[in-house]
């Protein structure tokens, strides 16, 4: 008894595997690259996109970058929205967040966007709370590194 006991308490680990190969920009779908490109031509600093497909149910991607204030990310939020359903008819299913413009969430289902003021991204730091999601590797004129 005592020996089944001890093997019931015995915890077993399991380690996880997740590819961290990069996805290319060129791999993602029309309103993904839309959204990255509109965030890059409003001067979106500091854009990250992770491939979340392999950990969570939700979403298939997030889009993380930064505004210098809340005017600029508002007008990132704006330019987003107004793309997407100009040209791929594609709409938002919500947006939070845009008043305060502090962090702006843009959910269109297969992908988020979310907007940070700097104190509110670093804050957050939504990048390190999904470490485990892959990194899609985007040319330099679209991560707005400046």
């Amino acid at each position: 008894m005592e020996k089944t006991q001890e093997q019931s308490l015995t915890r077993e680990t399991v380690s996880l595997q997740i590819s961290q190969t990069p996805v290319q920009f060129d791999e993602l779908d029309d309103a993904l690259k839309l959204a990255i490109r509109c965030a890059a031509d409003k001067k979106a600093t500091d854009v990250v996109v992770l491939d979340l497909r392999g950990i969570a149910s939700f979403t298939e991607f997030f889009v993380i970058a930064s505004g210098n204030n809340q005017r600029q990310v508002q007008a990132i939020a704006d330019e987003i929205n107004e793309k997407l359903k100009k040209e791929l008819q594609a709409r938002v299913i919500r947006v939070e967040g845009y008043n305060s413009a502090e962090w702006v969430l843009l959910d269109y289902g297969d992908f988020i966007v979310h907007l940070f003021n700097g104190e509110s991204r670093e804050h957050y730091d939504l990048a390190r709370l999904w470490r485990d999601a892959a990194r899609v590797d985007l040319p330099p004129e679209l991560a707005g590194n400046s």
